[in-house]
């Protein structure tokens, strides 16, 4: 086994795979680290449907969280069966390290995303394991024409991985909500610290457009704003939740 494998195999965590996050620290791909034992988790339905949480402090393109299938509808099920390498049908994990993290779940079933930081690609494992594996041979389970439909996009960016070691760009196209989601989060932080409505318009779009147009009789930038904290507190509520169904 590889340098590169023998990495991945070791960036697996025991984690409460569902509604809660697991009180475990982020691993890296490729990286090996202790984990801690069975148990260790503690189970939070407060944050949501992912299997850990990253310190606040670790940048996004750093952090390596595995949504819940129910929350990514995108998640691929396979069955991972022991190969021969030589086998041109088979996986070498060892190509796909850099990217690999995986995490147990309740029961052992393995829960594994593919990511750069940027773009992700997501397994859940129903039969057999990446973990200590050279190679495997992937049976890729589908069903149904919806539900078919939904992870055809995901199997084309995983393929196109194991061809050309990179994702691709035609296949992850910019998501033109995130102008619009980032002003969100800017605006419920806003609002965490007290801002006013004034002070938030002035933050987006600049203290002399505020004060040409914030009290002009069509009313259009503080509609803007006020949109914009509307839906901030809807994503905070729980509306965070149907981004990861709405995408391809």
């Amino acid at each position: 086994m590889g340098k590169a494998m023998r990495g991945c195999a070791a960036s697996i965590a025991p984690v409460s795979c569902g509604n809660g996050c697991a009180a475990i620290p982020p691993i890296s791909p490729g990286m090996c680290r202790r984990v801690p034992p069975p148990g260790a988790f503690i189970p939070n339905r407060l944050h949501g449907g992912f299997t850990f949480a990253e310190h606040p402090s670790r940048a996004a393109p750093e952090a390596r969280i595995i949504w819940h299938a129910e929350f990514d509808p995108g998640t691929i099920a396979v069955a991972s069966i022991p190969a021969d390498p030589e086998d041109p049908d088979s996986l070498d994990l060892a190509d796909i390290a850099p990217w690999l993290t995986v995490a147990i779940g309740v029961g052992g079933r393995e829960h594994a995303v593919l990511s750069d930081g940027w773009h992700h690609i997501r397994f859940d494992i129903e039969e057999g394991c990446l973990a200590g594996q050279q190679a495997v041979l992937l049976h890729f389970r589908l069903q149904g024409i919806l539900s078919s439909e939904r992870r055809l996009l995901p199997l084309r960016r995983f393929l196109h991985l194991c061809r050309t070691r990179r994702f691709s760009r035609s296949l992850f196209p910019p998501d033109p909500r995130i102008a619009r989601m980032v002003d969100m989060l800017r605006v419920h932080d806003a609002l965490v610290q007290g801002a006013s409505q004034r002070e938030i318009g002035a933050a987006l779009f600049g203290e002399h457009r505020v004060a040409l147009d914030w009290t002009v009789p069509s009313d259009s930038l503080r509609s803007r704003v006020r949109r914009l904290v509307r839906d901030a507190g809807i994503m905070a509520r729980g509306g965070w939740r149907q981004l990861m169904r709405r995408k391809p």
